[in-house]
């Protein structure tokens, strides 16, 4: 069984497109039903599917906090925020599931 983990995501329909700001306790699943258009609304419409960056916290009130405050920030500050990290843009998808997969054995 997988640990859920607070965390504070944007996803992107390419490099420096569309942003999806989001929230969750379960970083896997959710971007997977984004990926797979299963959640109504912006990520479907505009496309938003590439996990670009991601924050996790402790607990959920600490993560939706910070979510607001991006919210608020201007879009230029959150490419700041993902380049800082991620400066090609790579998809971070494949990189949570290996590091959630049980070592083998």
């Amino acid at each position: 069984m997988r640990t859920r983990l607070p965390c504070v995501y944007m996803l992107a329909s390419s490099m420096r497109g569309t942003l999806y700001l989001g929230v969750t306790s379960d970083l896997i699943q959710r971007v997977w039903q984004h990926k797979s258009r299963l959640v109504p609304g912006f990520s479907r419409k505009y496309g938003t599917h590439l996990l670009v960056w991601y924050e996790p916290y402790p607990d959920m009130l600490s993560a939706i906090a910070r979510e607001k405050r991006i919210k608020s920030w201007k879009r230029a500050w959150k490419l700041e925020l993902i380049e800082s990290a991620n400066p090609h843009w790579r998809d971070l998808y494949s990189a949570i599931i290996d590091a959630s997969a049980p070592p083998a054995a």
